[in-house]
């Protein structure tokens, strides 16, 4: 069935191919959301509902058989559960590697466009990158809606009042980020980036009620401990940088636990989710970067008027409209927990490819760090594992 141009606030419009059949049955279908407080949703299974109140399981039009072929589909069996947690599992796997993925492309990308263009101004244009690409991002996601690839509804205030808490904290997130790194060495917001991820877990069970295993917590406290030896012999805090550090934890940790709650009240597709996320971010941020300088050191530098660095800028616009449905999904997907864990595991593919891309040098203490979050990333996958058999039953 090909979905409509239209979605309403309560879910998406799912018509037929013949519209004229439709209104010779005198039936309006719509599609219900998954956590959808409608009464008629069971099970967190999408459904179509007439107003006759006839329901009709939305089913796959072809199966995979068991030798390997495919075959029309007629209807699924309520009693594959053992299908279905493998099936979980397998969208989990991939959205967690989409995010790590789109999140270690973005910091290449990043690093690519800094060390070719910040040595020929003063500062940096960190603010009105974010602007650049934010923009580039909603210029893929409206070309795609309109080739008919994606669908979300037009702009509209209510939507963005519901959203706006999740730019909120994502700019929260991005200043006291860079004030941390001002005030403080690389190690010791590491430190501190791994505290964030042992606070987004406990907020995850307060909010959500998410069960952690011993072994989760025990992956977080060896991460901790490797990020903490890592920074031994650089450890200077002053009040100044505490402050800003215990404000990025606080920001980030209740960024991404938002970002849960936004994924499932706002009823938006994870494009038109994208699409909010990137027309806010635009006009959050772009003032801040005018105020502090970055959009008149940008216009009055003739060296970054290039194609070069507009084509540079486009395709980390790019990167970030998979990012932010990467992210988006992972969230969804997986829960706060195990995306938090994925965005420490990510350093260890950034330090390895910035060495080989950048020839950036690798401390003894960033390899300590690597091999000891590694140990805690295999700690963390085994806990997931177990914890997957026993749902299933297995």
């Amino acid at each position: 069935m090909s979905i409509g141009n239209t979605m309403s606030s309560s879910g998406m419009t799912v018509r037929s191919p013949s519209k004229a059949s439709q209104q010779q049955h005198g039936r309006d279908f719509e599609d219900v959301e998954l956590g959808s407080s409608n009464s008629n949703v069971t099970g967190g299974r999408r459904m179509l509902k007439a107003k006759d109140s006839n329901i009709v399981e939305l089913t796959p039009l072809v199966v995979n058989n068991a030798d390997g072929s495919k075959s029309a589909s007629g209807s699924l069996s309520p009693s594959g559960s053992g299908d279905a947690g493998s099936s979980n599992t397998m969208k989990s796997v991939i959205a967690s590697a989409m995010y790590s993925g789109c999140s270690v492309g973005m910091v290449l990308v990043n690093k690519s466009l800094a060390s070719s263009y910040n040595h020929l101004i003063q500062g940096d244009l960190n603010i009105l990158l974010v602007v650049f690409q934010a923009v580039a991002a909603v210029i893929c996601v409206e070309f795609s809606k309109k080739m008919g690839w994606v669908d979300y509804p037009t702009f509209n205030v209510r939507t963005a009042q519901l959203w706006a808490p999740v730019n909120l904290l994502f700019c929260g997130m991005l200043f006291t980020g860079m004030a941390s790194l001002e005030h403080n060495s690389v190690p010791m917001v590491t430190v501190f980036k791994n505290i964030t991820n042992i606070m987004t877990t406990i907020g995850d069970c307060i909010l959500y009620g998410a069960t952690v295993e011993w072994l989760v917590m025990a992956a977080f406290g060896i991460m901790l401990a490797g990020a903490v030896m890592a920074a031994q012999n650089d450890a200077d805090v002053t009040q100044t940088g505490l402050f800003w550090m215990l404000a990025n934890c606080l920001c980030t940790s209740g960024y991404v636990l938002y970002l849960k709650f936004a994924t499932k009240s706002v009823k938006l597709s994870k494009f038109g989710m994208v699409f909010y996320n990137n027309v806010l971010c635009t006009l959050f941020l772009f003032p801040v970067s005018v105020m502090n300088g970055e959009f008149g050191t940008f216009l009055g530098t003739k060296a970054l008027h290039t194609v070069d660095y507009a084509v540079k800028n486009a395709f980390a616009g790019f990167v970030g409209f998979f990012l932010n449905f990467a992210s988006l999904n992972c969230v969804a997907q997986t829960g706060p927990t195990t995306y938090a864990m994925i965005g420490s595991l990510n350093k260890i593919p950034i330090a390895i490819m910035g060495y080989l891309i950048f020839d950036n040098a690798i401390s003894e203490e960033t390899w300590t760090f690597i091999s000891i979050s590694l140990l805690g990333g295999i700690l963390y996958t085994i806990a997931k594992l177990r914890s997957g058999r026993k749902k299933s039953g297995k």
